[in-house]
């Protein structure tokens, strides 16, 4: 019996391995590496040493790293939470209700953007962004002057930027959750007088509660490790405006040289990645009967 367990234990073995080699070492060398002074260059890239807790005291008396820390939080909050979920299903909503020609030109234009590589989407939001940008001119035929977005209002447009780019996930996970929902609830409780709103808040949102917590769950992880698209739009400036935490990661390891305190910086976002996984997977856990 137990050998028959082991068995069929095998399949999982090659992905086990990947998942070692892959995730879990880079993982594990980045952390070892926090606690060193490793560098890209001089006698600390050749021979790191052992310096303890030190980059970590030097991370939370530097006051780049809560400034990062804040608005790596707002640009979460704001774009995943709140931008990406929140559109994601209110356009699901809408096309579940809309004709079939509506609801497939406005699923396609909201997936066009989701498809496009990261880089590509990065420099299309950076050339609507721009001084001298498309929204600008828009605003412009009308006899508006915008200003420098990029610089003036740096995190709003990223994270408009984020939300433009990731809305179309979180509609094909409401949409396919919003399949599910029986019809016949819906129309029990129309039938008793529920207006709108209060089907869609007492009866399709606690149905779909679970996709709900597995979308929140994926976005928020894949927004805390967004970086592409911030460096292109604004490299974290003006005067780290806009520098999240993978951005401030990047800086210091790579354009400063200090691979020790830029894996530190990097450390604390797997912890904070970790953390909100701990809170997401709890949640789903606690609506299984």
């Amino acid at each position: 019996m137990t050998i028959r367990r082991y068995l069929r234990l095998l399949p999982v073995v090659p992905s086990v391995l990947l998942l070692l080699v892959f995730l879990l070492a880079p993982v594990a060398w980045s952390f070892y590496a926090s606690f060193t002074n490793a560098a890209l260059s001089g006698r600390a890239a050749r021979d790191p040493q052992w310096v303890g807790l030190e980059n970590y005291v030097r991370m939370f008396s530097d006051d780049s790293f809560p400034l990062a820390a804040w608005l790596t939080v707002v640009f979460v909050a704001a774009s995943a939470v709140l931008g990406q979920n929140v559109l994601g299903l209110l356009i699901a909503l809408l096309m579940r209700r809309s004709r079939k020609a509506v609801s497939s030109w406005v699923g396609t234009a909201v997936v066009a953007a989701w498809i496009l590589p990261e880089i590509v989407a990065a420099f299309a939001a950076y050339a609507y962004f721009n001084r001298d940008g498309t929204l600008n001119q828009m605003l412009a035929l009308f006899g508006g002057k915008g200003p420098d977005w990029l610089y003036t209002f740096p995190l709003v447009a990223i994270i408009l930027a984020n939300t433009w780019r990731g809305t179309a996930f979180s509609m094909l996970v409401y949409r396919a959750a919003l399949a599910d929902v029986p019809q016949d609830v819906s129309e029990a409780a129309l039938m008793d007088g529920a207006q709108g709103w209060q089907r869609l808040a007492f009866i399709t949102l606690p149905l779909i509660r679970s996709s709900i917590a597995t979308n929140l769950m994926l976005i928020t992880l894949q927004t805390l490790a967004v970086f592409t698209l911030i460096w292109v739009m604004t490299a974290g400036g003006p005067a780290n405006a806009s520098t999240t935490l993978p951005v401030l990661a990047y800086q210091e390891a790579f354009k400063f040289g200090d691979i020790g305190y830029g894996t530190a910086v990097a450390s604390v976002l797997i912890v904070l990645g970790v953390v909100f996984g701990a809170v997401y997977v709890r949640l789903l856990r606690e609506q299984k009967p």
